[in-house]
């Protein structure tokens, strides 16, 4: 204990001594301007816009909305004082016997446990200095707390810190957080409401309503019973308000497209730097349409919720649709719950692709001299590889026998697939795979005809897309341009643009993955007009996709665990992702419109298992192709 006395002595002695010099100095130097706290100007805030010119966004890390003390409701005054500094009206800027205490503790436990931190010196804080943590610092900020309150009375002080304390979410001041989280003035908040916002402050992330309303509560309540202590209000009433349920109305435009905001706040601050993103009036021209983002979200959001009933609590996945024509980002969902987990799993996340990798299988041996009437065999397959014996199945475990290979495709043939695979080479494949943007870091193994691809569904739909797109590759993208607040365009993304597959191949892979909507288009759900589609289920049912293109749109679902654990036992694509995309494209499809096709391609009919030409209505696997 003596030694702790001394070094208690020695650090009380040294901060004295060099808190009273640089006082001196600083006083007689006048070395501090205060305006700031005068003369405020948080910027202009930079404005996302829809595809239409429509707001669904904006980055503006200063939203303070200056409100004089008188107008705050006495409730919220006491909530901050019973928490922050009940002391503040006794003391001057610092509280001796909290840093003493603080200094104490943190000796004792030989690290930093406790902090000491006035009202005042929070304010100081705010407006003078970074969040570095330096002992430097720590006596500079006491030093200007002093001078501080030798300038403004209490009453500024408290002012100027209710209006410039953080909450998160880019939110400075209590009227525009009252404003944030309940659309409504501060001088209506309620008492409940008033102890939420005193508790966020000592960890606005964590304590957020939004994103942590468990937690947000709890220390709602420790709040109230701080004030009830401290004689702030009585005990019933301290009661009563702790169990008020969390009210939070999250305005709409914030609840809009958060995985990709946060995705262009990442990119933007990198490429212009934060105080121009944050405070210099960009205007933002995004590719998303705010009516197609709303009902991906809605589509996405109830399908999920219900399989986190019958599934798993944590499946999750993403959805991204693209203008067919030009790549532009219509709508993205990066997650389930933004609030959770900001990972865009639309972007960022890396599945095998599946049965929906199959397509460019058939295409790199169309372009090596097949064709959709070639005929193979369906039948037990084995073969060896080093000193394993590999034997695929079929996802049915049974086998259709002869098939032509458009056949093979539409019921996603897992054998014929592999011996396509075999027939062409594993590097012709492997070229298509880089051609379509998919992957470049592939092995040379025949289960790459089974989708043993990793790739984001960012890249599965840009691929994909290219059927639609008569074999033109067009790279997804979100932004369009940005400009600055005098109109100068300061940031352009130009896409990748790549005629990477003949139209007449295009064409022909495009008829036939239109074959497995058939049976839909003869349902009175089906919202009319051409479409294809792909499913993809990978092995164990880890990852189950769905790509699917109209003429004016390709979506793109895939939905499956972040640990990647198993789904469980017959989950498939079918069941899980295309009823996502059937939702969301049933919504957004306004016209009935067709699929362009190259003019020089001859529509036949022909039988399915044989590939011969047949007329026979009475056939039930009569099928309509193309061929050149």
């Amino acid at each position: 204990m003596y030694s702790v006395a001394k070094k208690l002595l020695l650090v009380g002695f040294l901060s004295v001594a060099f808190i009273g010099g640089s006082l001196v100095f600083l006083i007689s130097s006048r070395a501090i301007d205060f305006s700031v706290l005068e003369n405020y100007n948080p910027g202009q805030p930079s404005i996302l816009l829809d595809d239409q010119g429509r707001e669904w966004g904006r980055f503006q890390l200063d939203r303070r909305k200056f409100v004089a003390l008188e107008e705050m409701p006495e409730s919220l005054l006491h909530a901050f004082l019973a928490t922050e500094d009940h002391k503040f009206y006794e003391h001057r800027g610092l509280s001796i016997r909290g840093i003493i205490r603080s200094v104490a503790v943190n000796i004792y436990h030989r690290k930093k446990v406790q902090g000491a931190s006035t009202i005042t010196q929070q304010l100081v804080r705010l407006l003078f200095f970074d969040a570095k943590k330096t002992f430097i610092r720590k006596v500079k900020e006491q030093i200007f707390s002093l001078l501080v309150e030798f300038q403004f009375t209490k009453e500024q002080i408290l002012e100027m810190y209710l209006n410039h304390v953080y909450f998160g979410h880019g939110i400075y001041g209590v009227q525009a957080a009252a404003q944030r989280f309940w659309n409504k003035s501060v001088s209506d908040l309620d008492l409940d409401e008033a102890a939420v916002l005193a508790g966020m402050v000592r960890s606005p992330t964590y304590y957020s309503p939004i994103s942590f309303p468990v937690a947000c509560q709890k220390r709602r309540n420790t709040v109230l019973s701080l004030m009830k202590r401290r004689g702030f209000i009585d005990p019933e009433i301290c009661e009563q308000a702790q169990l008020i349920p969390l009210q939070i109305q999250q305005p709409e435009i914030d609840l809009i497209a958060p995985h990709l905001k946060e995705t262009i706040r990442i990119v933007l601050e990198e490429q212009l730097g934060k105080q121009q993103l944050y405070s210099g009036g960009l205007t933002i021209q995004t590719t998303i349409n705010y009516d197609t983002q709303k009902i991906a979200q809605k589509s996405f959001y109830d399908h999920l919720t219900q399989l986190r009933s019958t599934l798993s609590k944590d499946v999750d996945g993403g959805l991204l649709s693209i203008a067919r024509a030009t790549g532009e980002i219509k709508a993205l969902v990066g997650g389930y719950d933004f609030t959770v987990s900001k990972w865009n799993r639309a972007m960022q996340a890396k599945r095998q692709m599946g049965s929906i990798f199959k397509p460019f299988v058939y295409v790199a041996a169309l372009e090596h001299g097949a064709s959709f009437l070639d005929v193979e065999i369906d039948e037990p397959f084995e073969m060896k590889l080093g000193n394993q014996v590999w034997v695929p199945q079929n996802n049915t475990n049974k086998f259709i026998g002869q098939s032509t290979l458009a056949r093979a495709l539409s019921y996603s043939n897992n054998i014929i697939a592999i011996k396509t695979l075999l027939k062409v080479g594993v590097q012709a494949v492997i070229e298509m795979a880089r051609r379509i943007h998919v992957a470049t870091d592939l092995q040379p193994y025949p289960s790459l005809a089974l989708g043993c691809v990793d790739t984001t569904l960012e890249q599965a739909v840009g691929a994909f897309n290219i059927f639609a797109n008569n074999g033109i590759y067009v790279e997804p993208h979100y932004i369009r341009w940005v400009k600055n607040k005098f109109g100068v365009k300061i940031y352009k993304v130009d896409p990748v643009k790549e005629h990477v597959i003949d139209s007449k191949i295009s064409g022909q892979v495009l008829k036939v993955l239109g074959l497995g909507m058939t049976r839909l288009k003869r349902t009175d759900q089906w919202f009319g007009g051409d479409a294809i589609g792909k499913t993809g289920t990978t092995n164990d049912s880890k990852t189950c996709w769905f790509c699917g293109s109209t003429p004016e749109l390709t979506t793109g679902i895939y939905v499956g665990n972040d640990n990647n654990r198993s789904l469980g036992r017959k989950v498939y694509g079918s069941k899980v992702a295309f009823p996502v995309w059937f939702n969301f494209s049933k919504q957004v499809t306004k016209d009935i419109q067709h699929f362009y096709y190259d003019p020089t391609l001859q529509e036949v009919t022909v039988d399915g298992r044989t590939g011969l030409f047949s007329h026979d209505k009475r056939n039930p696997e009569l099928i309509s192709l193309l061929i050149s």
